[in-house]
């Protein structure tokens, strides 16, 4: 990957991790069976969905090692969106 091609690498995996700490909170906020704020459990849920295909797009063009790091975290996203459909909220 070039230098830009590394920049916007390291700049999607760094807003996949904001989403998935995002995504994580409004799961445990759900979990607990607080009030809910649906806005903000489907903003988080908007906000997972965004980074797998943005993570998508970065791997396409990472170098191998990049690759794997890419695609561990893009399917620790896709666990935790699922993870976020399945529970009870």
């Amino acid at each position: 990957m070039g230098l830009t091609d590394r920049a916007f690498g390291q700049e999607q995996v760094q807003q996949a991790k904001n989403a998935y700490d995002y995504a994580v909170e409004q799961l445990e906020i759900g979990m607990r069976q607080e009030h809910v704020n649906g806005i903000e459990y489907s903003d988080a849920q908007q906000q997972l969905e965004q980074a797998i295909m943005e993570l998508e797009k970065v791997e396409r063009i990472a170098n191998i090692e990049n690759r794997d790091e890419f695609n561990r975290l893009r399917r620790q996203l896709t666990e935790l969106q699922h993870q976020m459909i399945t529970t009870p909220h």
